[in-house]
């Protein structure tokens, strides 16, 4: 059986020329669904967990439509597609809800550099010795996804070298997080987090994968992968998630495929190559050179996708989900959307013109597929 999942999108509002303007006291107020984040300048919503991969579609796509008409009705105002304050503002925070303790903390502490957009997609795991298991494995593969949805290479107007600015600058707390041997080990290693102020709260804890539930750490029902950039086009979403659904379905099938017993390598120094991938992966995206996690050997990031989709394919086949993961080799010839903007910046195309272009090129998706796909879900 296909397993459920369920997405949660930040995205930033502005301008039609790409500034970034904070109005998420205004859209959480007046639409059911949206939530603030410390800063007002993006705001999120969660879909509904599914089955489908259709009905997540829609509800990627439907709740953005419907903040695209609210945002007409404040003014001239749209979503903008990327995962840092591409053009401007990082200089100051501009905070959504100013009675709120922990968002002091926020602020005090990391500043703007938590002020980005990213998708969080989560895939239900009930078995709590499972779902460590799956944490390990895509702990590991992270920045193959890091890799896959890159889309923050401007900060401040400028080019800053990486493809992935957000990951690359956003304080990952604690500074140290083990793989976790089983869910008691997950238990005992929070509950000393909390004890000692290394994490603020259950929540607090920063780092690109990690087992979630409704009452962390004891009751847990899923994997959230935090490490993604925003990806604006929904298909692109899917095939990135189908690709991870069928990693796991892979690890159900197999058990034996957990790095704890399938590497060479200790614990720790499985920690340490996955960092230093993350980094590869932030730096470089889909041309970085990364170290595979089970004997070390180098390989490109692109390539090691395209050998993990070979495998995932035909179980995405047997589970009936294989054209949501058909799109992944295209974002392999054509890039990233980092990558896609980089091209573009190269031949002397300004920061400003490339995400214009990407505002405008979002927009039209989204219409485009709700005009094609979701009236057939319709009740």
């Amino acid at each position: 059986m296909v397993l459920s999942k369920g997405f949660e999108i930040e995205m930033y509002t502005g301008t039609p020329s790409g500034d970034i303007v904070g109005l998420s006291d205004k859209i959480t107020a007046a639409l059911d669904g949206f939530m603030r984040e410390p800063d007002s300048r993006n705001v999120e919503y969660i879909t509904v967990p599914s089955h489908s991969y259709e009905q997540l579609l829609c509800g990627l796509v439907r709740p953005r439509l419907r903040l695209r008409q609210y945002l007409s009705q404040l003014g001239d105002y749209t979503l903008i597609p990327g995962s840092t304050l591409s053009l401007g503002g990082s200089d100051r925070f501009f905070r959504s809800d100013p009675t709120k303790d922990y968002h002091d903390y926020i602020e005090q502490t990391y500043g703007t550099k938590v002020v980005t957009a990213s998708v969080h997609i989560n895939i239900g795991i009930d078995d709590p010795e499972l779902l460590m298991r799956a944490c390990r494995l895509i702990r590991m593969e992270a920045p193959l996804f890091l890799a896959l949805s890159a889309s923050s290479p401007f900060l401040d107007g400028r080019a800053t070298g990486y493809h992935s600015t957000r990951w690359r600058t956003f304080p990952h707390t604690p500074a140290e997080v083990p793989l976790f041997t089983s869910h008691d080990h997950h238990i005992q290693w929070v509950e000393a987090q909390l004890a000692t102020g290394a994490m603020q709260n259950v929540r607090h804890l920063w780092t690109s994968v990690r087992p979630n539930g409704d009452r962390r750490p004891y009751d847990l029902n899923r994997l959230e992968l935090r490490i993604c950039d925003l990806v604006t086009d929904p298909i692109a979403l899917l095939a990135i998630t189908a690709l991870l659904e069928a990693r796991i379905l892979q690890l159900i099938d197999n058990p034996n495929l957990d790095p704890l017993t399938q590497s060479s390598f200790t614990p720790t120094e499985l920690i340490s190559i996955t960092t230093k991938n993350e980094i590869a992966a932030a730096t470089s995206s889909l041309d970085a050179q990364l170290l595979h996690w089970q004997d070390g050997t180098s390989i490109r990031a692109r390539d090691w996708i395209a050998e993990l989709y070979e495998q995932a394919l035909p179980i995405a086949k047997q589970y009936g989900f294989s054209c949501f993961l058909s799109p992944l080799p295209k974002i392999l010839q054509k890039g990233n959307e980092a990558q896609q903007w980089l091209q573009l910046h190269a031949i002397g195309i300004s920061s400003r013109c490339a995400i214009v272009q990407a505002i405008n090129t979002a927009r039209e998706r989204e219409i485009e597929l709700e005009d094609k796909l979701c009236p057939q879900l319709a009740v």
